[in-house]
């Protein structure tokens, strides 16, 4: 395993959010910078200090969900540098790269579709909300809610308004 401390710097003049620094009650910037891409290629995901207070909203809100849900989340992928997200097939303007989202599962509280419910349904703050493949949810929060709701189920038929199933009707 590689650890973030024998990783390259990326730059001189950028200032680093130390991993060890906390969030919220459940988070801190190492839960969120973590990627097994990051590390199985040695892509140094550390956040620009710049991005504090967009990492701070994120787990503030994940915080949240937990209430909501009443289990733990499994986050799967939080904050991606441009290289990351790169290599993971992001699109560059991701709100991923700005701190802003987490793609989670709550496995305790129940499927993919049940917890994006849980969420379009609750009165939560939250700025996206999309039910991706069947298999997991991506969650953002902004200084400007929007609270929109969306089901990508294939990258040909893109992404559907509200919450679908699995037999592409909406429930939300």
């Amino acid at each position: 395993m590689i650890h973030w401390r024998s990783m390259p710097h990326p730059s001189p003049v950028v200032c680093l959010l130390a991993p060890a620094t906390r969030l919220s009650r459940h988070f801190t910037v190492a839960d969120l910078m973590h990627s097994d891409t990051a590390v199985r290629e040695h892509i140094d995901n550390r956040p620009g200090i710049h991005l504090q207070q967009n990492l701070h909203r994120l787990a503030s809100g994940l915080d949240t969900i937990i209430e909501l849900l009443g289990y733990p989340l499994e986050i799967s992928s939080a904050y991606r540098c441009a290289q990351l997200n790169a290599r993971v097939g992001g699109v560059p303007d991701s709100q991923h790269t700005r701190g802003e989202a987490a793609d989670f599962t709550c496995p305790n509280f129940g499927s993919a579709i049940e917890v994006s419910l849980a969420l379009a349904r609750s009165s939560l703050a939250f700025d996206q909300c999309i039910l991706e493949f069947g298999r997991w949810v991506h969650v953002s929060f902004t200084e400007q809610p929007r609270r929109t709701t969306l089901t990508i189920r294939s990258a040909a038929e893109g992404y559907l308004a509200g919450i679908h199933g699995n037999e592409g009707l909406p429930f939300a």
